[in-house]
């Protein structure tokens, strides 16, 4: 089999998995149609593999449509042989000729997906369905708000106490540190500040997926607390969905979040509250309870979360975990203090030679790439030396 006709396979069984229709059936009209120069010989599903009639250049372009019908995104399918990214260029002139917002990238086995209004291509491991890119496209973030947003040392300890600095020890330098202490209000340390910055200013430049590589002890969910205040604070999410790796950790991070931000929003553990979940402006689960039978598909709907959080990502989006992350459409975040670099000196090519498909493989697993942070360099990095040397003790 022709590695085109097997890719266009691969993608067409993806695209019905996820809900999108080639022809006309008892769910609805068909909302998958192709370029105009393209056609299809006959209405079977088992031979799309080569029954498409061919552009001169070998490829098909999907165009997916919305409930009324109208254009919401392009697929560009590329051959197996082909990194989806580099029909990036011609896909976006596609899409802004048929005004649709987003775009999707795939070889058959590599997936990329791309909103035009901001940011670039992300790796995916599931195609969105139609009802996911529909709530997505009606939720509009201001990453303008977001990036012009002022960050201070007292950013969380104002949701804390938001009177706190009308409390006498606080106004007396000589009781100062024992009211922090005893009342556990928590200031952002310099470099916090500096990772929340370094955040807006990946922002500011079009990104959507941000990793912070901080060291064990230096405040990584006290940092997550400042950023999830800024996404809500600005109108760039709604509801977030903190995803750790261990039950002990799901307890830690809710008790965190309630002790640093419950004045200004609700933190829930999902499986205490399967029933009221969308109450809550911060969720956290482990992500095997989600990952179970794929259950995080029956629970959510891709755009129910504006800002996924992945504490202790290397671990907690590897293997099938990551299906979990990547259903999910928005802006992301890692937290890591020891990243997994699995594309650092290693050269495509020749790895393709070997094995087609570890390469692919290789880019699924990285930490630094899932995070949109090319050449091993993450958002933001401080690591324990760092922190000895600016006198903070872990």
């Amino acid at each position: 089999m022709r590695t085109e006709a097997k890719a266009r396979i691969l993608i067409n069984n993806l695209l019905q998995r996820s809900s999108w229709r080639f022809f006309d059936d008892e769910v609805g009209p068909a909302n998958i149609a192709l370029e105009t120069h393209v056609k299809l010989k006959k209405k079977t599903l088992d031979a799309f593999g080569d029954d498409f009639e061919k552009t001169a250049s070998g490829y098909v372009d999907y165009l997916l449509l919305d409930e009324r019908g109208f254009p919401i995104a392009v697929l560009e399918a590329k051959s197996e042989k082909f990194d989806p990214l580099v029909g990036k260029e011609q896909a976006r002139k596609y899409a802004h000729s048929q005004n649709a917002r987003f775009v999707i990238l795939s070889n058959g086995n590599l997936h990329y997906f791309w909103d035009l209004e901001q940011g670039n291509p992300v790796l995916i491991t599931e195609f969105p369905t139609p009802d996911s890119l529909g709530h997505f496209h009606a939720f509009k973030p201001n990453p303008d708000a977001l990036v012009g947003e002022k960050i201070e040392t007292d950013y969380v300890a104002a949701t804390q106490n938001p009177n706190y600095r009308n409390d006498p020890r606080w106004n007396d330098p000589g009781q100062r540190d024992g009211f922090i202490k005893d009342t556990e209000l928590k200031l952002l340390r310099p470099y916090q500040l500096r990772a929340v910055a370094a955040l807006q200013d990946a922002v500011h430049k079009g990104r959507t997926r941000f990793l912070f590589e901080m060291a064990t002890g230096t405040g990584k969910t006290l940092t997550a607390a400042a950023v999830i205040k800024l996404f809500m604070r600005t109108g760039n999410a709604q509801r977030v969905l903190f995803l750790v790796d261990r039950i002990e950790l799901e307890t830690q991070a809710w008790k965190a979040f309630v002790r640093l931000l419950k004045n200004d929003f609700h933190t829930v553990i999902y499986k205490e509250h399967r029933d009221d979940w969308r109450n809550a402006e911060i969720v956290v689960s482990t992500v095997q309870s989600l990952q179970f039978n794929n259950k995080y598909r029956r629970l959510f709907s891709p755009t129910d979360f504006d800002l996924p959080i992945s504490d202790e990502a290397h671990r907690s989006i590897g293997g099938n975990s990551r299906a979990v992350f990547e259903y999910l459409i928005g802006y992301k975040l890692g937290l890591t203090a020891t990243p997994k670099d699995y594309l650092k000196r290693i050269d495509p090519a020749r790895i393709s030679e070997r094995d087609p498909r570890d390469w692919e493989r290789r880019q699924l697993l990285d930490t630094y790439k899932t995070f949109g942070c090319e050449s091993s360099e993450p958002t933001f990095r401080y690591s324990l030396i760092d922190g000895v040397r600016e006198g903070y003790p872990s």
